[in-house]
């Protein structure tokens, strides 16, 4: 036989009542901000001139065209540059594997000999060449390549 399905009374109420009330006095504060008219641009004012303008702090007075003035924006349009090239930097770093603490890199892994007495063996004698795909060479199967 089954039995209904009961409330679990164990449970803590509190933070299910402390983001309730999070919730009614954030409801409360926008119910009552006020924002005042719309203004929007004046028509003779280019708008993404006005947002380069900003981004790179460059001031009305430098400009034969109108703007609308605005915070500059070049010290957070630097730190976000500086950001990004040191994610690149560690993405491009993070993604080098090593093997047996040499660093391998993702086309080739050893470079084949021009000797044609060696039958296209590695020169390193280190295993078969890498492909760009991740496999290696079908020609490297009769050298033990089948990693």
């Amino acid at each position: 036989m089954t039995t209904k399905p009961q409330l679990n009374d164990d449970s803590n109420f509190l933070p299910g009542l402390a983001a309730l009330g999070l919730f009614v006095v954030m409801a409360v504060v926008f119910l009552q901000a006020e924002f005042g008219a719309p203004e929007g641009f004046p028509a003779d004012v280019s708008i993404v001139a006005s947002i380069g303008y900003a981004m790179f702090d460059i001031s009305a007075d430098q400009l034969q065209q109108q703007i609308v003035s605005a915070e500059g924006f070049l010290a957070a349009f630097l730190i976000m540059a500086i950001a990004l090239d040191v994610a690149i930097d560690a993405a491009v770093y993070l993604a080098k594997r090593e093997e047996a603490g040499e660093v391998v890199t993702a086309l080739v892994e050893d470079v084949r000999s021009d000797d044609p007495t060696s039958g296209g063996e590695p020169s390193s004698g280190r295993g078969p060449a890498a492909r760009a795909d991740g496999g290696y060479d079908s020609s490297d199967a009769s050298s033990g390549g089948d990693r």
